[in-house]
């Protein structure tokens, strides 16, 4: 197939109109064969002779056709169109054809070992949601269009986990665990350029498996533990400097104690060890009461 040949209608009738059509010459070869051995004990008339055959070649041109089957026709080495109605066609019965599924398929690809940008190895495997749109070029484009994909699929993940984190960068962009629609949306745009060539269509492609690999699983899972805490403690000692400016200003408010400028070190110190510590506390404070 040449480059700029692309799926074009093949050119068929309707086999419920061919057929009848059909039946009557058989019949009438029939009769010409076997009709005058039978009534007349003559032997059997040429045009019965050369009809019999002729109309069984013709036969080969019926077709049926599935919902979403299409046939690609070529007529002595070249494309002749494709059929893609679903029914009972008669087509040119020297037509050699293939059948193209054009049904969803799921290809599962195999759990790949990729190095993320940062060069962190990690484990990932994809789903990807194909069907064939150009049966022309899905029949003569490629040796095999199911396996063509298949490779496609693996170098298109391979690229993109590539060019991405895998927690995100120091902002937390780019992220494969945390951004999963902008992923699926860059694999099947990285998928759909690879296997155009083929006349195949991406509806979907998404992450299935991701994780880290298992030589620096346990490291990685300690650097997320103590990246948690730090987090979490942050968060408390914001929380407790609150606290405590709220306790200050109560005090103030309401006059309850008189605090030098050592009295507030203290109890700053005091109540910051209360509300941050893990462990039960139990602090003194010093204060003179108001007069």
């Amino acid at each position: 197939m040449s480059d700029n040949i692309e799926e074009r209608a093949a050119t068929a009738i309707s086999g419920w109109l061919a057929l009848p059509v059909w039946l009557v010459l058989l019949a009438g070869a029939l009769w010409q064969v076997f009709g005058n051995i039978a009534l007349y004990n003559r032997p059997p008339a040429m045009l019965g002779i050369v009809m019999l055959p002729l109309l069984i070649f013709l036969a080969k041109g019926f077709i049926i056709l599935a919902p979403n089957i299409a046939a690609v026709f070529t007529f002595f080495g070249r494309y002749a169109g494709t059929l893609r109605d679903d029914g009972f066609f008669w087509v040119n019965p020297f037509y050699q054809r293939q059948r193209i599924s054009l049904r969803v398929n799921n290809l599962n690809t195999p759990t790949l070992k990729v190095n993320d940008r940062a060069g962190n190895p990690i484990e990932v495997g994809a789903v990807v949601v194909w069907r064939v749109a150009d049966a022309a070029r899905a029949a003569f484009d490629v040796e095999d269009y199911a396996t063509y994909i298949g490779i496609q699929s693996e170098s298109a993940v391979r690229a993109v986990v590539s060019a991405r984190w895998y927690d995100g960068d120091e902002h937390g962009h780019n992220s494969l665990r945390a951004d999963l629609d902008s992923v699926a949306q860059a694999l099947a745009d990285t998928i759909q350029e690879h296997v155009a060539l083929a006349g195949l269509e991406i509806i979907e492609a998404r992450i299935a498996h991701l994780a880290y690999a298992p030589e620096i699983a346990s490291a990685m899972l300690r650097r997320q533990q103590a990246e948690a805490v730090v987090s979490a403690r942050g968060r408390i000692v914001e929380g407790a400097v609150s606290m405590v400016r709220l306790a200050f200003e109560q005090l103030e408010r309401e006059n309850i104690v008189k605090l030098t400028e050592a009295d507030r070190v203290r109890l700053v110190g005091n109540l910051l060890t209360v509300l941050v510590s893990d462990n039960e506390t139990h602090p003194v404070i010093s204060v003179d009461k108001a007069g």
